[in-house]
């Protein structure tokens, strides 16, 4: 876990400076993916990228971090207070998130290409961030308590809902792919530390119970 962490943390600085040295205009790498995206965008996929970016935020990203915090508790009273930590990690990421946004001010792409409404600054991904710290805190709360196959595909499945949420960022046109993958890897750092913290309370709270 800390060698992907510090992987992240590498990746998002350099990003961040990336960011900042250009202004908050977009990589080439940006540019190239955008218009491929704005150019492939028949209605029936981007019917469905829409609906898939919709259960980025809201109650879904909510709903499945209150599963991990009834998952990972131990008890009525641990279940409870594990829901409002679980919670209270998510929350963490979304103003985390938004602080970093505002102090980079990085613009969207042009309004004219966007598929969905959106407000805020780009960088990091809101959605993107808010779906892969719902993703990783559910998996973190599961994947002790599942083996073999079904470990492997509830892993896969949660990976690949936060994974299809980030890129139908970039296929909406609301979101440059350095923006997706800043996101990505900003959720990986703060969760990172969430993780341990949660793991501690848990332990220590079966510790007491006993």
């Amino acid at each position: 876990m800390g060698l992907i962490a510090g992987a992240s943390a590498g990746l998002l600085l350099a990003l961040l400076v990336l960011v900042e040295l250009r202004h908050g205009r977009p990589l080439p790498a940006d540019l190239a993916v955008h218009r491929w995206a704005v150019r492939h965008r028949p209605a029936g996929p981007r019917e469905t990228a829409a609906i898939i970016t919709a259960t980025g935020v809201g109650a879904v990203p909510y709903t499945l971090v209150m599963v991990a915090g009834i998952i990972a508790g131990s008890g009525p009273y641990g279940r409870v207070l594990m829901v409002v930590r679980t919670l209270a990690v998510l929350l963490a990421v979304q103003a985390l998130r938004l602080a970093l946004a505002t102090a980079v001010g990085r613009q969207r792409p042009p309004a004219v290409d966007w598929a969905v409404h959106v407000t805020g600054y780009a960088f990091p991904s809101g959605h993107t961030a808010t779906s892969a710290a719902a993703a990783g805190v559910l998996v973190w709360a599961a994947y002790p308590r599942l083996r073999g196959v079904p470990r492997a595909v509830f892993v896969a499945c949660a990976a690949a809902w936060a994974l299809a949420v980030g890129l139908s960022r970039v296929y909406l046109g609301v979101h440059w792919p350095s923006d997706v993958v800043g996101g990505w890897s900003f959720t990986v750092v703060v969760l990172s530390s969430a993780v341990l913290l949660l793991r501690h309370r848990a332990v220590r709270h079966r510790d007491v119970r006993h």
